[in-house]
């Protein structure tokens, strides 16, 4: 086993260990190739893309679990959690209020017309330059974010075996491409359910073995609530701090309803399903199932914390970066345990197996239906779609693995999601919210409104990560410490940015994550929580006033393409009149 950079490791990866884990791959393959060499092959693009809208409920709501869920939660949160503090317990409204606009405000729109790409539907109510840009911010979307899904379990395994992060990362990427390649959604959809299993057996034994490591329930609230990790009540309306009540209630619920409401992945699920009905009980399973996990990842950070309230182990070198927290605590916890670890990784690469194998279908049906369709005859045979659509995903999947490597320059996957995501998803929220909520909103405001959010969203999070990177942002870590540590002095560890209190100890670097120079302006130091809401804000302001602006006297809006929440507000349709000329009866 090869050492990681920074220290030797710690534990061994067991022949069990590595049997679960790679149970685990041959598993997702074998079911891609059962979907792609079985029944109906996957030979045309309704069976790819819908898999023929004859799922059942609770595949698919696994299948959004998992997706949305992915290694970025499970490795991303409790890290977050252990250095910032359980704010993030707050994300839990937001998932409430998300799936209860899906079900009522945005689903039915897209169910009823019964489209395979939601994008679709921007042309439908505005024009084809508005849909052309949504598909732009979802590509872009897509290729920021895909490296971070396959980074994350990449780094796990890492961090557990000592095999180098740049082997790994190719080598899951290549199994996701290969099973969503022959095997379509059907394939995604039934690969999810297995790891959504997996994800859930993976918390639950974390969470027991955390919890007994840590002295028990009243153990670890009394050690976090000491190291300021559940100050959570924090009403405050300072947009600048990093995590507020208001900035998960505001920004996280916007960005998960970008991820759950207008998503093509979560719509092009949800249609797997024959009926409406069973429609919205996916999403409300997916509600519940989501919520324990982010229940189980919240304590589990808090758990980290009261493990090593004393001895931090950035501080004392153990580990090299905050998002190896989460594999270092599992295996220090139970890697005894044959199996344990291996469970925990299996888990980890499950959810980014999940969320890329989903992104890269959805690309694959966004990219040909808004792009590459319109450069086909109409002549063009369903078995041709397919192989079309499958190179897509191959193609996809190439750019994302060169994209790691970028990617692992950068900082925590938390925040480095959430930013990147910032950057496109309030444009298309707002988009979509324009055109199913607003029945006065124009093409021209639709597009001037997008166009704005875009342009406003760059500035605010590019200019935010300059500062940052040139150190003039401080983000306020929670206090660590690393008196109980027994340290080799001659290691020389430094530990640049953890507030650590013991100043006897020479090897170690004390620095506070010094800000050299004048601060920014408050604008560029706004939590990233908000970056998704603010562009949303832009979206409606811009498009709304421009809307105003710009109206001409057209035909109403079809009743169809606006959102039943607003129905009550549209004049009542007149029945038709007949007129009969009673004198040739």
């Amino acid at each position: 086993m090869l050492p990681l950079e920074g220290g030797p490791p710690q534990f061994t990866f067991s022949w069990l260990d590595y049997l679960l884990f790679f149970g685990m791959l041959s598993l997702s393959a074998l079911i891609g190739i059962y979907f792609g060499c079985c029944g109906t092959k996957q030979s045309s693009a309704k069976e790819y893309l819908l898999a023929g809208r004859t799922m059942k409920i609770m595949p698919v709501a696994m299948s959004l679990i998992s997706s949305n869920i992915s290694g970025i939660t499970i490795m991303g949160a409790p890290s977050d959690i252990y250095k910032y503090g359980a704010n993030y317990i707050w994300s839990l409204i937001s998932m409430v209020i998300t799936s209860v606009a899906c079900v009522y405000v945005y689903m039915p729109v897209f169910l009823n017309l019964e489209l395979v790409s939601t994008y679709q539907y921007l042309e439908m109510r505005f024009d084809k330059k508005i849909r052309t840009l949504a598909s732009i911010l979802f590509t872009l979307q897509v290729l920021l974010l895909n490296p971070i899904l396959i980074y994350v379990p990449a780094l796990a395994f890492s961090q557990a075996t000592g095999l180098h992060l740049h082997l790994i990362a190719p080598t899951l990427c290549i199994v996701c491409i290969f099973y969503t390649t022959i095997g379509g959604l059907k394939a995604v959809l039934w690969t999810d359910t297995l790891q959504t299993t997996s994800i859930f057996i993976c918390l639950l034994v974390v969470f027991g073995m955390g919890l007994s490591a840590s002295g028990g329930v009243d153990n670890v609230i009394e050690i976090a609530d000491k190291g300021e990790r559940l100050d959570i009540f924090d009403f405050g309306l300072d947009p600048t701090k990093r995590d507020s009540f208001w900035g998960f209630v505001l920004g996280c619920t916007i960005s998960w309803m970008v991820d759950i409401s207008v998503n093509q992945s979560t719509i092009q699920r949800v249609m797997a399903v024959p009926t409406r009905k069973q429609a919205e009980k996916v999403i409300y399973i997916f509600c519940i199932g989501t919520m324990l996990i982010k229940t189980f990842t919240t304590f589990i950070g808090v758990m980290m914390y009261a493990k090593y309230s004393d001895c931090d182990p950035i501080g004392s070198g153990k580990v090299t970066h905050i998002d190896q927290m989460v594999p270092y605590y599992v295996i220090d916890v139970g890697g005894r345990i044959p199996g344990l670890p291996g469970l925990f990784i299996a888990g980890i690469f499950s959810g980014g197996l999940s969320s890329l194998s989903t992104t890269l279908n959805t690309l694959a049906a966004t990219f040909y239906s808004d792009f590459i369709s319109r450069c086909m005859p109409d002549t063009i045979t369903e078995k041709r779609k397919s192989k079309i659509l499958k190179l897509i995903v191959v193609i996809g999947g190439i750019i994302c693995i060169l994209l790691v490597f970028v990617v692992e320059k950068m900082g925590g996957i938390l925040q480095l999601t959430v930013t990147f995501s910032g950057i496109t998803s309030g444009s298309l929220l707002g988009l979509f919210t324009l055109g199913m909520v607003f029945p006065m909103a124009n093409a021209t405001g639709a597009l001037c409104g997008g166009v704005a959010g875009l342009i406003f969203n760059s500035w605010l999070v590019l200019s935010n990560q300059w500062y940052k990177y040139r150190g003039l942002i401080r983000d306020f870590p929670k206090p660590l410490s690393v008196e109980g540590c027994e340290f080799d002095i001659e290691a020389n560890v430094t530990q640049p940015y953890v507030n650590i209190a013991n100043t006897e100890l020479p090897a170690i670097d004390l620095r506070i994550n010094e800000v050299v120079g004048e601060e920014p302006n408050a604008v560029f130091r706004i939590s990233f929580w908000y970056y998704t809401f603010l562009g949303f804000v832009v979206v409606l302001t811009v498009g709304l006033i421009v809307s105003w602006l710009t109206k001409k006297t057209n035909q109403p809006v079809r009743r169809e393409l606006l959102s039943p929440v607003i129905h009550f507000l549209l004049p009542k349709e007149k029945p038709c009149e007949i007129n009969l000329d009673t004198t040739k009866l």
